[in-house]
């Protein structure tokens, strides 16, 4: 700091302190909270410390120069471990295997005292501390480098397995789908969940996959399936096997399974939902995350009830052949509507939700014809296009 004339700082505290400028600030004068105000004023306009001020300020009140009070080193600090030392000790390390910062401490010390080796001079007193400093070198590692495999992370979310439904509804297989990317900037993203055994499938839509946005959405699908939830299946994403998602399942007593590596047919129906069901109307092409709420609206009003009360859907009869192995089939007579598959099953009444009936369902997949609910979902599929592109336009 230079002096008060030629350092701004000090001339501020100088006109805060000295009896010349007692009719501005009357620093000497002022009470004990007036000097709090004033050094919060000195703080602000200065940048220093609370702390520093004080000094400073204790300083001046005693007649003294606010000068710099520091220089620097003419020589700087000395290095005690040169290059050599830190290939002295990366050489040591490679031929014990890098041993712990106690046993490498050690091995140096005998190498000077019992083996006379002079090179271990300086590395035979380090600290263990200050072992482990110079192994973050650039010196060190560049002389020596080690890889290790990436240690998986043991997660008891869930359990790694496929759903086993064993003919009852409820046992759900959820993913994500992403609408595109535009300029960097993410699109919307579609929550597609799907029931194992009747195909039953909600769909709905989201600004972004984070547990606030996603979590409702979620608690949403799950409550708008006709029959209870008794199990719950997603691929490995952070997004779904989570602690928030766990405990929401826990009330709703449903196990909670995630696919395992290598068996990419755990949550197969899902992933072919998502390119008949999703992206056949709704395409690869961005969609804004601020048009979220009005697809998400023609998800529920239009695509759901056409999904599941009008689309037809294979499902599939297995049969053993004469060698012992299981093939799949997908008759004429199985393919049906997931009402239909729901209305089908024996004793399918003991798993729809209180207060749903199987002749309420009924009424909503009789209220339209199959080409009308196409007709009308197509119709709204083409107004909520015209209104992303409008909107689009005017964000632009």
């Amino acid at each position: 700091m230079r002096s008060n004339s030629g350092h701004p700082i000090g001339a501020t505290i100088a006109t805060a302190t000295s009896p010349k400028y007692w009719g501005g600030f009357g620093y000497r004068r002022l009470n004990k909270p007036d000097k709090g105000v004033v050094l919060r004023y000195l703080q602000r306009t200065t940048g220093y410390s609370r702390q520093q001020l004080t000094r400073l300020v204790k300083r001046r009140l005693a007649g003294k120069i606010l000068t710099k009070a520091y220089r620097t080193p003419t020589n700087g600090l000395k290095r005690k471990f040169t290059e050599t030392d830190l290939a002295l000790l990366a050489e040591t390390d490679s031929l014990h295997g890098t041993l712990s910062g106690p046993a490498t401490r050690h091995l140096m010390s005998r190498a000077l005292a019992v083996f006379g080796d002079t090179r271990y001079e300086r590395l035979a007193t380090i600290s263990v501390g200050h072992l482990y400093n110079l192994r973050k070198k650039s010196g060190y590692i560049d002389r020596r480098r080690t890889f290790s495999k990436t240690r998986p992370t043991g997660i008891t979310i869930g359990t790694r397995r496929a759903p086993l439904p064993d003919g009852r509804p409820g046992f759900i297989r959820i993913d994500s789908v992403h609408q595109g990317d535009q300029d960097g900037i993410k699109g919307v993203n579609h929550i597609n969940a799907v029931d194992c055994v009747t195909q039953w499938e909600l769909i709905a839509t989201c600004q972004k996959i984070s547990e606030a946005y996603l979590l409702p959405v979620i608690e949403a699908l799950l409550g708008g399936f006709p029959f209870g939830i008794l199990g719950f299946h997603a691929d490995n994403g952070s997004e779904y096997i989570n602690h928030k998602v766990a405990r929401m399942l826990d009330k709703l007593a449903a196990e909670f399974t995630k696919s395992r590596p290598r068996h990419s047919n755990d949550n197969g129906l899902a992933e072919t939902k998502n390119g008949a069901v999703i992206r056949k109307p709704l395409g690869y092409a961005h969609i804004p995350q601020h048009c979220a709420a009005a697809v998400n609206a023609w998800c529920a009003e239009h695509l759901n009830p056409y999904v599941n009360f009008h689309r037809p859907c294979l499902f599939a009869e297995e049969i053993t052949d004469n060698k012992g192995k299981r093939r799949k089939r997908y008759p004429l007579a199985l393919v049906m509507t997931p009402f239909e598959k729901l209305a089908s099953l024996a004793n399918m009444a003991a798993f729809l939700r209180p207060g749903v009936t199987i002749e309420s369902l009924r009424a909503n997949a009789t209220a339209l014809s199959d080409n009308q609910a196409a007709e009308q979902m197509n119709q709204a599929r083409q107004k909520l296009f015209l209104l992303i592109n409008k909107r689009s336009r005017t964000a632009a």
